[in-house]
């Protein structure tokens, strides 16, 4: 495993911590739909946050780990956008009430850190023993890459979903929600709250897109430490980008396709890693392009389309 200095290990762990607590334990203490403002404001932050770290990695270790980390976190970032977009469809198919939100998303991602840590423990010990497994993971990539580019609307069948299959099978689901409680009394007996339903498939999901983002950094490096920091990273920011995109869902109509171009970007990278070598300011730039553009591309789209709508302003002369 590559060495990094314990001033690394501790100004992450000090970042990770100080992030949590304020954001989980003093402005959202109270259980509270973010406005937008607030929204972006915070997600604004933690993106300079995380443009520090770089530095501070350029600064006290070498610059190849800060381009590393620059690269995985616009990777995890990029695919965490898109994630949200179906956290947006599961909160809308379950009719999850604005303040109950925020208490999903905070269980979402405390436990998307811990699992991101196991997978990418696992993923590296196996690639360490196994260096052909990386071909099969830029075909994986590959494969969700033209599923996504194809894919025009996205199948949310949660009521399909096994954990939640097995969740009624076993627990007696109440029929409504109870603020943000997790279970109610009802005549005398307990019930689960949809809530659980809710949870059960966000977490479902998170395995699932870590199936993508896993592998994808793996192209990037291999050091354990750069995977890592670079997701947490890009979970930390989640609740609060939730809202910005929640607000803003319609207009990113380009983002899935951006999304599939890098991760057709990075499975190829890593298909031919053993004959071509791609510098990691190469696909640094790259990446930067390809979001760059579909965010461009979806702004233009979205500005054209608003202006060609009919205006149904109307004034009455005669007045």
């Amino acid at each position: 495993m590559p060495y990094h200095n314990p001033w690394v290990w501790i100004g992450f762990a000090g970042v990770v911590l100080t992030l949590l607590v304020v954001d989980l334990g003093v402005l959202n203490r109270r259980p509270h739909a973010l406005r937008v403002r607030e929204a972006m404001l915070w997600s604004a932050g933690l993106g300079v946050l995380a443009l520090l770290f770089g530095l501070f990695l350029w600064r006290v270790e070498s610059p190849r780990h800060a381009l590393e980390f620059y690269t995985g976190y616009l990777i995890e970032l990029s695919l965490s956008v898109d994630n949200l977009f179906v956290f947006i469809l599961i909160f809308q198919y379950f009719g999850v009430p604005a303040a109950a939100q925020p208490k999903v998303l905070k269980w979402g991602i405390i436990d998307a850190i811990v699992m991101r840590g196991l997978m990418i423990t696992i993923g590296a010990l196996v690639l360490a023993r196994f260096s052909w497994v990386i071909y099969l993971l830029g075909g994986l990539l590959l494969v969700t890459a033209l599923r996504m580019l194809r894919q025009q609307e996205i199948q949310l069948k949660p009521e399909h979903n096994p954990m939640v299959r097995l969740a009624r099978r076993f627990l007696p689901i109440s029929q409504r929600y109870h603020g943000t409680a997790f279970f109610t009394r009802e005549a005398g007996r307990w019930f689960a709250t949809p809530l659980i339903l809710v949870i059960l498939v966000v977490e479902w999901s998170d395995i699932l897109f870590a199936v993508d983002s896993i592998p994808a950094i793996f192209a990037v490096t291999r050091d354990p430490f750069i995977i890592y920091t670079s997701n947490i990273f890009a979970i930390l920011g989640l609740r609060a980008l939730f809202f910005v995109l929640a607000d803003a869902m319609d207009r990113f109509v380009y983002l899935k396709q951006g999304v599939g171009l890098i991760l057709s970007f990075v499975g190829l990278k890593m298909l031919v890693s053993a004959w071509v070598h791609v510098p990691t300011t190469v696909s640094l730039l790259v990446i930067l392009a390809i979001l760059s553009l579909a965010i461009l591309g979806s702004v233009l789209k979205t500005r054209f389309a608003s202006e060609r709508q009919p205006s149904t302003d109307y004034t009455d002369s005669g007045q």
